[in-house]
């Protein structure tokens, strides 16, 4: 089992629209550093082979714009907001093709979680993979 944690608010995969197919650039720089702390976790492991299970968990920051006390109540609990869930976990999951993982289609099991922050944390991208 690895665990990948990427700090900052989470970025969800972008639907390329129009004539040209090109990935915006805050988009690419997650990609990459998801790619480099796969490639950490994965030092002196073997690509996972097999049916997997992966867990991703975006944690959100709170809007600032939100009272303190809104702040309080919402702390710890489910973000119902874009980006959709699907979309925040194709990034990562194609981020770690051929480093954690040979293909993505090698996920039978995934669970999935959008929350905001709870007091002492930050805004992450938290991703275990582990076998089946």
């Amino acid at each position: 089992m690895i665990t990948i944690t990427l700090p900052g608010e989470p970025v969800a995969w972008a639907r390329t629209r129009g004539k040209f197919h090109h990935m915006p650039a805050h988009q690419r720089n997650v990609v990459a550093l998801l790619k480099l702390k796969a490639e950490q976790a994965m030092y002196g492991h073997v690509m996972f082979k097999g049916a997997l299970k992966i867990e991703f968990t975006a944690l959100f920051d709170l809007p600032n714009s939100w009272s303190k006390k809104k702040q309080a109540r919402m702390a710890d609990q489910p973000v119902v907001k874009r980006p959709d869930f699907d979309n925040l976990a194709k990034l990562s999951s194609d981020a770690m093709n051929g480093i954690v993982y040979a293909d993505d289609r090698q996920i039978a099991e995934a669970h999935i979680v959008k929350r905001y922050v709870s007091n002492g944390q930050s805004p992450a991208i938290i991703v275990t993979v582990s076998k089946l």
